[in-house]
Order: structure tokens, then C-alpha cells, then sequence
């Protein structure tokens, strides 16, 4: 009872915090952070805007942020002037099919090169590193001739098998299978497992982040490219988004639509934005607990 008596009469309130108090330092962060997020959005907006604004109205002075009058003609124009349907599932298909290869072929390579024991293991690594300083514009030509011996110019082949072998995408999954401890594989290889059980049953799982990771990067790379289709994708049925959207620049008499570009600028981004929004959860993950730590 007097203990009841004695809380009623000294209540137990907790302490009072105050905010901590902004530094000049931190205010200036703030301030860089808020920049870049600017330097990022702002582009984006003034696309999507351009995009809603009729032809007369671009090239208005000042320009107007917000579309006014609001239009969507330079989609309906898009759409009129190119197959879009037919390009949206070119670059869609490729896409995903070259990002699924990528994706298999590097973790596969990443096994070996870091579960596995043979003799010139970390020599033939670092050779396969070593192509990543060869610059992508060098290797047209010599892949283009190949190509075209293969008998595989404008076809899927052309736009799919080139890109599988990507050795920034070995490296990475090589770290995140380094940093798994042995005893997982240990203990399957006690129970019979092989190294193929190993490897997709126990140690895939295992780096789920640092997967989804590669995985939206290699198709960010896939549906961007525009050299490589350039040279190997010249039919309509073929051709991917990238290449169109370079073919509207330049109408007749030299006058560029500059909203229809945009338009399809638009409709090129918006998948990539929502692969990124998806993922994003894993590519955190991927960057807090993997990062490329040997």
C-alpha cells in the first residue's frame, strides 16, 4: 500500500529528450543529398512533361513546367510512327532472356571459381577479370564478323548470346559465395549431395540479394543497348526500343518531334523504374551485407 501511495504521489515520468540539434556539417549534407536528388528528378520530370506538351509548346519561352495544355498526341503520334507493340516485345524478350542467361552463366562460373578447387583456378580468374579493361567498342567489329559467319544477323541469337558472358557479374557472385561459411556445403556433401545439389539448392538460396542485384543491372544493361542492336538488329522485327527512339530524332526536313521523343524516352524508362522499385529491398540488402568485400 505504500508503495502504491508513494507512485501515486511521485509518478514515474520518463525523461524528457530533445531533438538533436542540426550541424553545420549535417545541414550541408542535407543540402548536397536534396541537390543530387534534384539533378536526378528534375530531367525526369522535364521529360515526362515535354512529353504531355504539344508540339507549339515546346520550344515556348519560359518554358512551362506543368503542361499547359495538357496532350497526349505524342503518344497517339508514337504509336502511329513506329510498331511500338512489336518493339516493346522485342527489347522485353531480350531483356529477359539475356538477363536470365547472364544471371546463370555468372553464378555458375562464380561456383567454380570460388567453391571449387583445380589447379589454376585464381590465374584463370584474374584473366577473366582482365577482360572488363577491354573497352565494349573495341569487341564490335571482331563480334559482328562472327555474327555474321554464324549466320545470326538480324535474329535473337545476335542480341542474346553476345551479352551471357559477363565478368562483373562473376565477380560480384564470387565475393557473395565467399563470404558463405563451408559448413552448409559440408553438410550436404556428408549427406550425398553433389555439386550441383550444392549449388542450386544450398548456396543459391543463400544469395538471394546480391542475385536480384545483378539481376536488375543486367537488364538495365540489356534494355539500354544501343551500339550492339544497332549493328545486328536493322530489321523491324528485330529492332529494340533504344535503336527506334534514336530513328525519331531527325523528321522531315530535319525537324525532331522533340514530345514524340519524349514520349517514347518515357515508355523506354518506365520499365526500368518499376524492375528498380521491385527490387529494391534486395539491392539494399545486397550492398549492406555483401558489398564486393573479398
Amino acid at each position: 500500500m505504500r508503495t502504491n501511495s508513494r507512485a501515486q504521489a511521485f509518478p514515474l515520468t520518463p525523461p524528457q529528450t530533445r531533438p538533436p540539434r542540426l550541424s553545420a556539417a549535417r545541414l550541408l549534407i542535407y543540402a548536397i543529398m536534396i541537390g543530387l536528388v534534384l539533378l536526378i528528378l528534375v530531367p525526369l520530370w522535364w521529360m515526362v512533361s515535354t512529353s504531355l506538351k504539344p508540339q507549339a509548346y515546346i520550344l515556348k519561352m519560359p518554358p512551362d513546367l506543368i503542361p499547359n495544355p495538357l496532350s497526349f498526341e505524342s503518344y497517339a503520334t508514337l504509336a502511329q510512327q513506329v510498331d511500338l507493340a512489336r518493339t516493346f516485345f522485342n527489347s522485353l524478350f531480350v531483356g529477359v532472356v539475356s538477363t536470365a542467361g547472364q544471371v546463370l552463366v555468372a553464378s555458375m562460373a562464380a561456383y567454380a571459381f570460388s567453391r571449387m578447387k583445380w589447379r589454376g583456378r585464381n590465374v584463370v580468374f584474374l584473366l577473366y577479370l582482365a577482360t572488363m579493361m577491354i573497352p565494349s567498342v573495341v569487341l564490335v567489329i571482331p563480334q559482328f564478323i562472327l555474327i555474321r559467319l554464324l549466320g545470326w544477323t538480324n535474329t535473337y541469337w545476335a542480341l542474346i548470346i553476345p551479352p551471357l558472358f559477363n565478368a562483373f557479374g562473376t565477380f560480384l557472385l564470387r565475393q557473395a559465395f565467399q563470404a558463405l561459411p563451408r559448413d552448409f556445403e559440408e553438410a550436404a556433401f556428408i549427406d550425398g549431395a553433389n555439386h550441383f545439389t550444392v549449388f542450386w539448392r544450398v548456396l543459391l538460396p543463400l544469395v538471394k540479394p546480391t542475385l536480384a542485384t545483378l539481376t536488375v543491372l543486367s537488364f538495365m544493361g540489356s534494355w539500354n543497348a544501343y551500339l550492339w542492336p544497332l549493328f545486328v538488329a536493322r530489321t523491324p522485327l528485330v529492332k529494340t526500343l533504344p535503336v527506334v527512339l534514336a530513328e525519331l530524332q531527325g523528321g522531315p526536313q530535319a525537324l525532331t518531334e522533340w514530345n514524340v521523343v519524349m514520349a517514347g524516352a518515357v515508355v523506354t524508362v518506365l520499365p526500368l523504374l518499376i524492375a528498380y522499385v521491385l527490387a529494391q529491398k534486395w539491392f539494399v540488402q545486397s550492398v549492406v551485407s555483401n558489398g564486393i568485400k573479398g
